[in-house]
């Protein structure tokens, strides 16, 4: 791994893990059990892919204003994890460790799990709505409406109907498989890229691409996570693999085989890079992390 983009990586992914932890809720209470939950689940570890790809979007328009971003960083997290946590639970996947420890509903119960889920996903709009008041509450509405869009019936949480519905299916159309891929995963790679630029004041137009260039990267990583799910090891993913097909789970490499399946996430994260090279080449800034990322991305082994 290229040096400069090894220690870009470590050094974002440490900063939106310090604008996490400031946005944390205390644990107390009569609710006291609820916030344990919830904590133990956003503090789980993970890459922060998410808050990532929003600052770094944010920096190429250039954003100058942290105060209006981080609340937004911590609040995407919350809701990716808010979806980790009920995508876990023994009425979804039913799976019991991930990123190679006890998922929450292992730990604290299905009822409470759901309602840190439940908890996690309120408490993301609260976060965000603190970037209000600044003088920019034009772009905090944009970031709120795109958030929630990204994240509701019409987004994630549509992909995740999709998904359910078409368990144990013997027939599934790649119309129903790039549904679920762009709704249940990129929606949100989508979000954190267009809210980026929308708080850094960014165009009609860049914010538009910066959603393409989502898509492109959402769908690539998943399409990488379902080749890890079929090729991988326990010990890199921190779950267990194989899991897709216990469940009976039917996604592109289930239809089209490995081969196919990498050079449709190669193809895809071409087309990401360039639109991002284009955006680095108009920003003035230099180093194209975003470009980087996707091809560390492509080849990830968890």
């Amino acid at each position: 791994m290229d040096k400069q983009f090894e220690q870009y990586l470590l050094t974002s992914k440490d900063h939106a893990e310090k604008i996490l932890l400031r946005y944390i809720p205390t644990e107390q209470g009569l609710q006291k059990t609820l916030i344990e939950a919830m904590n133990y689940s956003l503090l789980a570890g993970g890459k922060r892919v998410r808050p990532v790809l929003m600052y770094e979007a944010w920096k190429i328009f250039g954003g100058t204003e942290e105060n209006l971003i981080a609340p937004f960083m911590a609040a995407i997290e919350m809701i990716h994890t808010f979806s980790l946590v009920h995508d876990d639970l023994p009425a979804m996947d039913n799976d019991l460790y991930r990123r190679g420890r006890k998922t929450t509903h292992a730990v604290y119960g299905a009822g409470m799990a759901t309602l840190a889920g439940d908890g996690l996903l309120n408490f993301a709009f609260e976060t965000a709505l603190k970037a209000s008041g600044r003088g920019h509450d034009d772009l905090v509405i944009e970031a709120l409406k795109v958030l929630a869009l990204k994240a509701g019936i019409y987004g994630m949480a549509g992909g995740q109907c999709a998904d359910i519905e078409n368990e144990n299916a013997e027939d599934i159309s790649d119309e129903v498989i790039e549904f679920v891929n762009e709704h249940k995963t990129a929606c949100m790679i989508e979000s954190s890229l267009m809210i980026g630029g929308i708080l850094a004041g960014a165009d009609a137009e860049s914010v538009k691409k910066l959603e393409t260039a989502g898509s492109y990267l959402g769908i690539a990583f998943q399409l990488r996570d379902d080749i890890l799910n079929k090729t991988g090891t326990e010990k890199e993913l921190g779950k267990p693999v194989g899991s897709d097909e216990k469940k009976g789970k039917v996604n592109y490499v289930a239809v089209h085989g490995l081969e196919e399946t990498q050079k449709k996430v190669a193809e895809l994260s071409s087309k990401a890079i360039s639109i991002f090279d284009e955006l680095y080449r108009n920003s003035g800034i230099e180093f194209a992390f975003l470009s980087e990322l996707i091809k560390q991305m492509e080849a990830r082994k968890n």
